[in-house]
């Protein structure tokens, strides 16, 4: 005989039924919870691990690009004469995959290349002396009359505030008298010729952080194509520079002028000062040594590597003595593009 089933025996049977099902849900959840944070645990670890190998990678690639650099140019010292935009270390380089390099390679062989993620490598080597020296406006704590009158026709020709070079004069002046006070181990950081004290600003190093001296971002972008930052006082290399910085080395030179000489010294370079000064007109003003030159001591290099759509950038600051060539500064930045970048 069958048992009969009273109504709260299934009750209880279904209350029960639905406590197994519903842990048997939460157990399920919690399991596909677990998982997916481990599954996003390794993927994080992988993205990381290969993010970093590839930050590595390219910095040894810019790191070996920069020693070529160097040799080019210990190359040019060693043959010496005048620097002009006809020799070898004035060609860029344009972006270039660098399997095609490798696969040039005797000891390469083709097989090895397959699989390799599509690297392009581009640069160039800028004459710093083809600009014209910010801290030549400056010598002992006093603006230079020479330089400011230069600096003074340069903010004319392009259109900028004067008043803004006079800001950046007097943070120049300050700038640099808290350097000093700082390397004779005054340990204070109150510049004597400042009058600020601590409040000094930095000594900058790159045309984009004249801002710290009082130019505005704009005005900054504008001379960047014309002036430069550098250690020392240096002259204006004739053979490289532009047109609007020549123009404004030399009191009434019309731009017209500049220009025509710019585009002499395409035909041939100038060998000497006299050289230069002959294609000027007669009766107006020459150039001199003391501020300009035909030859160069500093170089920028632009390297910069590509894979896929991200990038890293390095600028550097070389200084050539006969044909030792060192590094003064590097600095070093990456990004992403926001589309697919074509080869």
């Amino acid at each position: 005989m069958t048992p009969r089933t009273t109504p709260r025996a299934a009750k209880r049977t279904r209350r029960q039924s639905g406590a197994a099902l519903l842990a048997a849900m939460l157990t399920v959840m919690l399991v596909a919870t677990f998982s997916a944070a481990a599954l996003w645990q390794q993927w994080r670890s992988a993205e990381v691990e290969g993010a970093e190998r590839a930050r590595v990678q390219a910095a040894w690639v810019l790191i070996g690009a920069l020693d070529w650099s160097r040799l080019i140019l210990g190359e040019d010292g060693r043959s010496g004469g005048p620097d002009h935009l006809g020799e070898p270390w004035a060609v860029p380089l344009e972006e270039a995959r660098l399997t095609s390099f490798l696969s040039a390679e005797k000891n390469v062989a083709s097989d090895n290349l397959e699989g390799l993620p599509d690297a392009f490598l581009s640069g160039r080597i800028v004459d710093a002396q083809s600009k014209l020296n910010v801290l030549s406006l400056v010598d002992a704590g006093k603006p230079v009359p020479a330089s400011l009158a230069t600096f003074t026709r340069l903010f004319g020709l392009l259109g900028l505030p004067a008043s803004e070079l006079s800001q950046m004069t007097t943070g120049l002046i300050s700038a640099q008298g808290a350097s000093t006070d700082a390397a004779s181990g005054g340990g204070s950081g109150i510049s004597a010729g400042s009058g600020d004290g601590g409040n000094a600003p930095l000594m900058p190093q790159e045309v984009s952080q004249l801002v710290w001296l009082g130019l505005s971002p704009s005005t900054a972008t504008a001379l960047e194509p014309y002036v430069t930052v550098l250690p020392v006082r240096t002259t204006l290399n004739l053979n490289t520079a532009s047109a609007e910085a020549i123009s404004a080395s030399l009191e009434n030179m019309p731009i017209a002028t500049a220009r025509q000489l710019v585009e002499k010294r395409t035909r041939s370079y100038f060998k000497t000062i006299d050289e230069a000064n002959a294609g000027l007109p007669s009766g107006g003003s020459r150039f001199n040594a003391a501020q300009h030159g035909v030859g160069t001591q500093f170089f920028e290099v632009y390297g910069r590597l590509r894979l896929d759509r991200t990038w890293v950038e390095e600028h550097s600051l070389l200084q050539r003595n006969g044909v030792t060539v060192t590094t003064v500064w590097r600095t070093r930045g990456a990004g992403a593009t926001t589309t697919q970048a074509k080869p």
